[in-house]
């Protein structure tokens, strides 16, 4: 990992930059694919799953057959872990039901606000060497409390045409209404404009590799919504003197481990913890699996060595990482400064594994800088909002000058005119 020393607020962008992704004719790619889809339905989807994930279908949706199979498949601990990981998840999305308040702004003229569901939503989680089963309950779960009534699940099939039986228990466990087998840019297709099986949904959302994050971004420009723009994950560590050196060390690489275009920094104003944590990648890095794509991440991650506390809030808010753990003494303190992150982790024992899986909150978050204007999913992310009014006679008369001379200085007499019908 690179080391920089004391650099200033100059340099900062050029420092902090994400990895560049080629996108020379993706989207050209991926058009295509989205045109097929819109124009020839199940036999396109057909015909790209055998193309690209290698399985021949002869249907899409997957049976009950398959789900019960799924649960004498998955082993009893993991059911547990995935149950009590789904029980945290649920309890904390609830509290984020909201409340209906009604407002009289002047006597007479009452307003209000009702959170409405999403009544179809559409959920994509990757299969491959990473089945992001977790995913699956951070955006079913929330889905279900906001009282969508039908989730739709794409995700692909081994070339076997089976999907992960973990991710099929999850989706059971998250209250999925449908499941079909298809994967990639195919199947946002299918659920942007719909198929003879897959429906058609109002919102997607999910992660997915450049080939789905780039289908998603054509979709919504004119088709249907999407959760948020998403990039490869990242994740940023303020650290000081005083902190563990393998604790940092290790949410370094659990960030880097997701893909060879993440991203990991730390800032630290100890040039001694720097040292160490260098030391402690190198023996952590050889222990794992996915050794070569996480050292891929760390060939562009940094660790920076800053001359105060102060300094490196305002670089990490310049940052806006999509996870941020404060590993110091006055971990609250620095918490209360931090104004653009996707979500927060404190103190030594608040791994950012904890925030994927099992803690409660959701995991899926905004990235590459978005954390500045978007919040992570959330109740919010599957419910819509719908203002309500009811004026009284006497209510209208106390707002009639104000309506007609704002409408009559816009030139639109037929605004003002509705006024005073009324008053006349």
């Amino acid at each position: 990992m690179k080391v920089v020393k004391y650099p200033s607020k100059e340099q900062w962008p050029q420092l902090l930059a994400r990895p560049a992704l080629s996108v020379e004719g993706l989207y050209d790619r991926v058009q295509v694919i989205l045109d097929n889809v819109r124009s020839n339905g199940d036999k396109a989807l057909f015909e790209l799953e055998e193309r690209f994930d290698k399985a021949k279908l002869t249907t899409l949706e997957v049976s009950q057959a398959e789900l019960e199979e799924a649960k004498t498949l998955v082993n009893d601990t993991l059911q547990q872990a995935i149950r009590k990981a789904a029980a945290n998840i649920e309890k904390f999305h609830a509290s984020q039901l909201p409340k209906i308040n009604r407002v009289e702004t002047v006597p007479g003229v009452t307003c209000w606000q009702k959170a409405v569901p999403i009544s179809k939503v559409g959920l994509y989680i990757p299969g491959g060497s990473a089945p992001l089963f977790s995913t699956l309950l951070m955006l079913s779960i929330p889905a279900k409390i906001a009282g969508c009534k039908e989730i739709i699940l794409c995700t692909p099939p081994a070339a076997n045409g089976k999907i992960n039986p973990a991710i099929l228990f999850a989706a059971s466990v998250a209250g999925v209404s449908r499941i079909f087998k298809v994967g990639g840019s195919q199947a946002i297709a299918a659920m942007a404009y719909g198929t003879e099986s897959v429906p058609k949904v109002s919102k997607i959302f999910g992660p997915g590799n450049a080939y789905v994050t780039a289908a998603k971004q054509l979709v919504s420009l004119k088709e249907v919504a999407i959760d948020m723009p998403a990039g490869p994950s990242e994740v940023a560590v303020i650290a000081d003197a005083g902190a563990n050196a393998a604790y940092v060390a290790s949410d370094l690489l659990s960030q880097a481990e997701h893909g060879p275009d993440s991203q990991v920094i730390l800032a630290t104003t100890s040039a001694e913890l720097i040292d160490r944590v260098e030391k402690e990648v190198g023996l952590q890095l050889e222990q794992l699996p996915r050794k070569e794509i996480t050292e891929k991440a760390l060939g562009h991650s940094v660790l920076i060595l800053m001359d105060n506390m102060d300094s490196v809030i305002d670089m990490i808010n310049d940052y806006a990482p999509e996870h941020l753990i404060i590993q110091t003494d006055n971990y609250l303190e620095l918490a209360e400064r931090v104004v653009n992150a996707g979500s927060v982790f404190l103190g030594p024992y608040s791994p950012e594994s904890a925030g994927d899986y099992a803690s409660g909150t959701n995991h899926t978050l905004p990235t590459s800088g978005y954390a500045k204007a978007y919040s992570g999913v959330n109740i919010d992310s599957f419910m819509r909002k719908i203002t309500f009014q009811e004026l009284s006679k006497n209510g209208l008369g106390s707002l009639a000058d104000t309506i007609e001379t704002m409408a009559a200085n816009e030139f639109l007499d037929a605004h003002k005119n509705a006024v005073t019908v009324r008053r006349k």
